[in-house]
């Protein structure tokens, strides 16, 4: 039994969007995932930190959800920005059982527990989401700010000690710090947050590491050579 953790996946299956065309790291990047994805067993958990498909809807999507629903174990989905087939999570919900996807879960205002952790999360803000400078757009914002309280707050009351959360936009990068993000985390006494996003020359400015109080993982898919990094045992 283990948690892991893993983003932006990008797939296509569906769609003609492949990654190949970036080459480095994402040649050949299918191949890379059904060997990454093996090691995954019936009793463990895999997060997946946004990004999923390029699918424009649920029903485009659902190829990508089979490729993953086809490796054992659960499966929990962060929305990320090109998840454009994100809906309601009751419609999200709905569409897997019907398609008989019932180890996909969706993370949104709740939270799911490992053992004794909770695994928190939402997709979070990023500085490049911004337009011209004192165009913010705040209201996303703060509503992202209130997902992940809604999230932790969840966890909280149910009665979790130990929290993890899970952000598909950075929280801190270089000469960038979400620090509404940051100080809901550390309110709540979340130990570790796992994020992605970033790809190709954006990881040498990724933040990982300790940093007050909270230890920082970045597990976008290219970063990590495709395969899920272990979280917990």
């Amino acid at each position: 039994m283990a948690l892991y953790a893993l983003g932006d996946l990008h797939l296509s299956f569906s769609t003609n969007k492949p990654m190949d065309v970036f080459g480095g790291g994402w040649e050949g990047y299918v191949d890379k995932l059904k060997s990454g994805l093996s090691v995954l067993k019936q009793d463990d958990t895999l997060m997946l930190c946004g990004d999923l498909s390029w699918g424009m809807s649920l029903e485009q999507a659902k190829e990508d959800f089979a490729f993953i629903a086809s490796y054992p174990g659960r499966k929990i989905i962060v929305k990320g920005n090109h998840d454009y087939w994100w809906t309601t999570a009751a419609k999200m919900e709905h569409f897997f059982f019907l398609n008989g996807l019932n180890d996909l879960k969706i993370l949104h205002n709740n939270f799911y527990m490992y053992e004794n952790t909770a695994l928190c999360g939402t997709r979070g803000w990023f500085f490049e989401e911004d337009a011209p400078t004192g165009s913010h757009n705040q209201k996303i914002f703060n509503r992202e700010v209130l997902r992940l309280d809604a999230s932790l707050k969840a966890a909280v009351k149910a009665g979790a000690r130990e929290m993890i959360a899970f952000l598909h936009y950075p929280p801190i990068y270089e000469g960038y710090c979400c620090r509404e993000i940051i100080e809901i985390m550390q309110t709540y006494g979340v130990k570790k947050c796992c994020y992605g996003h970033l790809h190709g020359f954006a990881h040498k400015r990724a933040f990982t590491g300790m940093l007050d109080s909270i230890e920082y993982e970045l597990v976008s898919a290219d970063y990590l050579n495709f395969t899920p990094v272990k979280i917990l045992d």
